[in-house]
């Protein structure tokens, strides 16, 4: 008998496991897939830690999350820098003096203040509806038109005008020449990749792998006093109100006989014809030298029954519906639900961290 049960050995699940046992409870961790670190995992490829599920790059400003990660690995001094490629013309992101300066020859921070005002001015924008209306606001049309419309569009596959200002209004726009995506004041990749971070977590704590919890749920329930479940909270519940809807990600990557492909870790192809909405080069997570490279190309995709979830989407219907299941969730006496999918929330790394560490004393 164990005192608790944990499903799912990404960051959630991990940081809680770390945390009870440390408070001398016994834990067992399952997981279905064949390996540890969730949508974290890191599987080396000659030498190069490849994000396996898309990049993940830790930054935070809670001083807490980063000396408590910092415990798990050494991190590097890793900036996230991306690049936009429009057709082959190459734009700083974050919008800052560089992507003004490409986009309209302007040089000081007041002539890029006044253009983007005067092309508010024209679409005649006051209050913003909907993301297009909001994103002409930030940064005015031409960016608007060749750095985020077919990026977002093909990300959300849903058009500009039909999506909610709020999922714009964290872009950063910067009136400096700071290309530091984030602005975080903790940022970086840890050094040996986050499977590693992740298994320093659990160290001698028991992991089953490839073990599916809810097709022998009444079992494994059996196991322990409390079960702390990081799924998707629908499929808990056998989807009996209907399906949570997500963005799922494809990915192709590849390993090619060439040092450098694209000079940065991520460049966003931001064109509505390019089929992906970016590509990722691995090696530039961890400054690596080696005579190859990884590159993984992403794919935004409607979501399906059976496709990895990625990015929960934000409306009304599927707000509505997760508050529905968190309420059935609340009357199971047994079971903590937490994480990505077990609270039906986009989580930044450190905010899983966080509130694992905030559930774990609260328990």
């Amino acid at each position: 008998m164990y005192d608790y049960l944990i499903v799912g050995a990404g960051l959630y699940g991990a940081v809680m496991a770390h945390e009870m046992k440390k408070r001398g409870q016994s834990v067992l961790v399952i997981d279905k897939r064949p390996q540890i670190a969730g949508n974290v995992y890191t599987k080396e490829v000659e030498g190069i830690h490849v994000h396996q599920y898309g990049a993940h790059i830790f930054h935070t400003n809670n001083k807490e999350v980063w000396d408590y990660v910092n415990q798990f690995a050494t991190f590097n001094r890793f900036t996230n820098s991306p690049v936009a490629n429009y057709h082959g013309e190459l734009y700083s992101l974050p919008f800052n003096m560089y992507t003004f300066n490409k986009m309209w020859g302007v040089v000081t921070p007041k002539e890029a203040k006044e253009k983007i005002e005067a092309q508010r001015k024209e679409a005649g924008i006051t209050e913003p509806k909907n993301l297009e209306e909001q994103a002409i606001s930030l940064v005015g049309t031409d960016i608007y038109e060749k750095l985020i419309k077919g990026y977002t569009e093909k990300q959300w596959g849903r058009k500009c005008t039909e999506l909610p200002s709020f999922i714009i209004k964290r872009l950063p726009v910067r009136f400096t020449f700071d290309n530091n995506y984030f602005n975080a004041l903790y940022q970086g990749i840890p050094i040996g990749g986050y499977t590693k971070m992740v298994a320093n977590m659990l160290e001698g704590i028991e992991v089953r792998l490839n073990v599916d919890y809810l097709e022998n749920k009444d079992e494994y329930d059996s196991l322990a006093k409390k079960v702390i479940y990081t799924g998707p909270i629908d499929a808990y519940f056998n989807y009996k109100l209907g399906n949570l809807e997500y963005r799922s990600v494809r990915f192709e990557t590849e390993l090619l006989d060439e040092p450098n492909f694209q000079g940065n870790a991520a460049v966003n192809y931001t064109d509505s014809e390019t089929p992906w909405t970016r590509i990722i080069e691995h090696k530039w997570f961890e400054f690596n030298d080696q005579p190859k490279t990884v590159i993984s190309r992403e794919y935004s995709s409607e979501w399906k029954l059976g496709d990895e979830p990625y990015y929960p989407v934000n409306d009304e219907k599927n707000g509505n519906l997760y508050k529905a299941y968190k309420e059935l969730g609340e009357k199971e006496e047994k079971v903590i639900f937490g994480g990505r999918l077990g609270e039906y929330k986009y989580y930044d790394m450190d905010a899983v961290i966080a509130a694992a560490l905030e559930k774990s004393r609260n328990v």
